[in-house]
């Protein structure tokens, strides 16, 4: 089953078609995120974030691995705990609480330094030096998603802050650790969300339970919302993401979550919300951003990025010259490794 999230059957396509179709895949996880907010507020009941987050991330693991039945073996045991933990237990908790203590607009742009961090974080565990391309990137769609969802209202709680930076490191934290360790040999996507899903849900139930409970009414909107989240929004989002994750760059990956609070603001210009000129040039300018993270870095006239100028790329393709050979030994010499005479 796992080979279904791995393969797509058709013709054979070149790199380029195959890194766009990824991409498109990947970018489906961060779309369907962005349809939270709405779901949220215009199905569920008010006042029950972890229950929905629990509803989102357990059914779906428990469905997960009765498909694939299969359950980490060896360090991953242990490994599947700590994803778990970044992206999807810590991080779901966190930005609930950012969300209750900041406007909507404050979290997001929080959010939206995620491609910062991963920067930052995978010149640390994994041993990549982003250059100014990609730093450049992702101030340029963290001031862009500010420009679309920051307002006048905007206040700074401390509390909601530090959670809003704690769950967007955390899910930071699970893109890079996700890149460094990969998958097992054998393992999907679909199980390896499945692992994660479960270990969140179970880290959330009780924590739903002693703070929140259950909700006294659950109507058929309700439902249908949290099915909404637990399907397209959890085990779908979760597996593309991954598989995403495992075949791209990883600086090409991050950059793909500004995608939610656009979508988000797209969804409040059909529910009747305008859009300023400013916030239109914001929009504008974090759409071009991610789209830029996933090309090379160009060679910009007066500028030089490391390892891209013409010096650069003509010691790249010039082909290395040819070992001298060997001289012949002397009569006699005895030659490096032989026993004595």
């Amino acid at each position: 089953m796992d080979a279904l999230t791995d393969r797509s059957p058709g013709p054979p396509r070149g790199p380029s078609a195959r890194r766009a179709a990824t991409v498109a895949l990947t970018a489906l996880a961060p779309l369907s995120w962005g349809t939270t907010y709405a779901v949220t507020t215009e199905l569920l009941p008010p006042g029950h974030p972890l229950f929905a987050g629990l509803l989102r991330a357990l059914p779906a693991g428990l469905l997960a691995l009765a498909i694939t039945r299969v359950l980490p073996r060896g360090d991953w045991w242990w490994k599947a705990a700590v994803l778990g933990v970044l992206n999807i237990g810590a991080l779901f908790p966190l930005l609930f609480l950012a969300a209750e203590r900041l406007p909507g607009g404050v979290a997001a742009t929080l959010g939206a330094a995620q491609p910062l961090l991963v920067a930052g974080l995978a010149t640390v565990a994994l041993g990549d030096r982003p250059g100014a391309w990609r730093w450049l990137c992702g101030v340029a769609g963290m001031v862009g998603v500010g420009l679309v969802v920051l307002g006048p209202q905007a206040r700074l709680d401390a509390v909601g802050v530090l959670a809003g930076l704690g769950g967007t490191a955390a899910m930071a934290g699970g893109v890079v650790l996700t890149k460094r360790w990969g998958r097992p040999a054998g393992v999907g996507p679909l199980t390896l969300a499945g692992w994660q899903l479960a270990v969140g849900g179970l880290l959330l139930l009780p924590l739903t339970l002693a703070i929140e409970g259950v909700p006294e009414r659950v109507d058929a909107e309700a439902v249908g919302g949290y099915l909404w989240l637990g399907s397209m929004g959890g085990l779908i989002a979760y597996t593309l993401w991954f598989r995403g994750i495992g075949r791209l760059p990883v600086g090409a990956t991050a950059p793909l979550v500004l995608l939610s609070p656009l979508v988000a603001t797209v969804i409040g210009l059909f529910l009747g919300e305008s859009l300023r000129p400013l916030q239109a040039l914001g929009f504008a300018l974090a759409l071009a951003a991610l789209l830029a993270a996933q090309f090379p870095a160009p060679h910009l006239s007066g500028f030089r990025f490391r390892g891209t100028g013409p010096k650069d790329r003509e010691r790249d393709a010039a082909p290395e010259p040819a070992a001298a050979p060997a001289a012949a030994p002397e009569p006699g010499a005895v030659l490096p490794g032989a026993p004595p005479r």
